[in-house]
C-alpha cells in the first residue's frame, strides 16, 4: 500500500493532488478536510488573523479552538494577506501549481482578492476551481450573506421542526454547512476524474440553499412530484410527528419496525399480539393510511425500561436503539470497536480526539496524517517551494 511521505501512513486515493483552500468557518473547511482525509495536500490560506473558528470553543493553545480543530486536520497553513499585491502574488504562485482552488468568498469580492475563476484558470487552465457559497449567483438571493441558520430557514428544515417544537426551530447541528461540504467534495472529485479523462479543468459552484433544499425535498416533495400535484408536500410519518423516540420507564427508545413481519414480531414479543390483528396497524397499506399506528408502539414501549427493551428486542431483527446523548458516543461500544475515534498528538505532544472518516476503502483508506495546523505553521516551507512568478 502506498504511503504518504509526510506521515508514513496510507497515502489515500487523492494523494498527489494539491488543493488550495481559501475558506473559513465550517462549509469550506469541512470540504477541504474531506479531501485531505483522502490524501490530498490541502494548503489552507489564512489571513493574518486566521480562520475565525480558531477562536471558537475550548482551547489549550492560542488560536486553536475546538471548532477549528474539528474542521482542519490533515492540512498545512500558510498566512497570506490577500488585500495586498504581494499576498495575491503568492496566492497566484500557489494556484499555478495546484490542482484545485477551493474558496468561500462571495463573487463580489472574489475578483478583488484574486480567487475568482477567470483569474485562477488564466493562471492554470487545468485547474479545478470550486466556489462554495450561500446562494447561486443567478437568482435574486445571489451574493447575499448566509450562514447555516439562514439556509435552514429558507430550505424548509426549520419549519419542519414545528412538528416536535410547535414552532420553527433550527436543527441543533450545523447541517447546512456539512451537507453542502460533502456535495462540494464530491463535485471536486468528479471534476478531477473528468480532468483525468479529458485534460480539462473546470469551474464548480456549490451553493448551500440549493443543496439543502434538494436534500430536504427528497421525501418531502411528496404529492408535488407530480404536475398537477396528487397531494400535499411532506412525508406523512415525519410531517405528522408520529415517528419519534418513545418514552420508556427510564429513558427513550427508537423502535422502527417497517415490514409487516417486523410489526407482528414487535407486538408478539411485547405480549400484545392482538394489536396487529387490526389491519390499520398490522398491514403496510393500513399504516400508510393510518399514521397514528405509531402511537400503538409508544403505548407499549412506555411499559418497560430501556434495558428490558434491549433484552427483549436484541434477537428479533427489528431496528431499534436506545437514545444516546452526545456523551454516550464517547463510550459507545460499536464506535470503539470499529475504530471510529482518531487520536493524534498536537504540536505540543498532547492528545487530540476526532471522529475518523467513515468511508472504508480497502486499498487506499483515509488516514489521520497531520494534526490541525497552527496559524501560518507552514508558511515558510510552502512559499520556499513555490516557483517564482513567470517561471515555466
Amino acid at each position: 500500500m502506498e504511503s504518504d511521505p509526510r506521515s508514513g501512513k496510507s497515502a489515500g486515493p487523492l494523494a498527489g493532488y494539491t488543493v488550495v483552500e481559501s475558506a473559513s468557518i465550517v462549509l469550506g473547511p469541512t470540504t477541504g478536510q474531506y479531501l485531505a482525509d483522502m490524501g490530498a495536500d490541502v494548503i489552507k490560506v489564512e489571513s493574518p488573523d486566521g480562520d475565525l473558528t480558531r477562536l471558537i470553543g475550548p482551547s489549550r493553545t492560542e488560536k486553536m479552538g475546538a471548532l477549528f480543530l474539528s474542521c482542519n486536520r490533515n492540512k498545512r497553513s500558510v498566512v497570506l494577506d490577500l488585500t495586498t499585491a504581494s499576498g495575491r502574488a503568492d496566492l497566484h504562485r500557489l494556484v499555478a501549481g495546484a490542482d484545485v482552488l477551493l474558496h468561500s468568498v462571495r463573487s463580489s469580492a472574489a475578483s478583488r482578492l484574486g480567487v475568482d475563476a477567470a483569474t485562477a484558470t488564466a493562471l492554470n487552465p487545468r485547474l479545478i476551481h470550486c466556489q462554495v457559497s450561500g446562494f447561486g449567483d443567478g437568482g435574486p438571493y445571489g451574493g447575499k450573506p448566509a450562514y447555516d441558520d439562514v439556509v435552514q430557514a429558507l430550505s424548509g428544515l426549520a419549519a419542519l421542526q414545528s412538528v416536535v417544537a410547535g414552532r420553527p426551530r433550527y436543527v441543533p447541528s450545523i447541517v447546512a454547512d456539512k451537507i453542502t461540504g460533502l456535495h462540494a467534495a464530491y463535485a471536486i472529485t468528479l471534476a478531477l476524474l473528468h480532468r483525468e479523462r479529458t485534460g480539462e479543468g473546470q469551474a464548480i459552484t456549490v451553493s448551500m440553499f440549493e443543496t439543502v433544499a434538494a436534500f430536504t425535498l427528497v421525501e418531502h416533495l411528496w404529492g408535488h412530484v407530480f404536475e398537477p400535484p396528487l397531494g400535499p408536500m411532506g412525508y406523512p410519518p415525519v410531517r405528522d410527528g408520529n415517528r419519534q423516540p418513545f418514552a420508556t420507564t427510564d429513558g427513550y427508545l427508537c423502535v422502527m419496525p417497517y415490514s409487516d413481519a417486523q410489526w407482528h414480531r414487535f407486538f408478539t414479543v411485547a405480549g400484545r399480539p392482538e394489536v396487529v390483528a387490526d389491519p390499520r396497524v398490522g398491514t403496510f397499506a393500513g399504516r400508510q393510511a393510518n399514521p397514528a399506528a405509531w402511537g400503538e408502539i409508544g403505548t407499549v414501549v412506555a411499559t418497560r425500561s430501556t434495558a428490558e427493551w434491549n433484552a427483549l428486542l436484541a434477537g428479533e431483527d427489528i431496528p431499534f436503539a436506545a437514545v444516546n446523548t452526545l456523551e454516550d458516543l464517547l463510550v459507545d461500544p460499536h464506535l470503539s470497536e470499529v475504530g471510529f475515534w482518531w487520536t493524534t498528538p498536537d504540536q505540543d505532544g498532547l492528545a487530540l480526539r476526532m471522529p475518523a472518516s467513515p468511508i472504508g476503502l480497502s486499498a487506499s483508506p483515509p488516514a489521520l496524517r497531520l494534526p490541525p495546523p497552527r496559524l501560518g505553521e507552514h508558511t515558510a516551507e510552502i512559499l520556499a517551494a513555490l516557483a517564482p512568478v513567470g517561471a515555466s
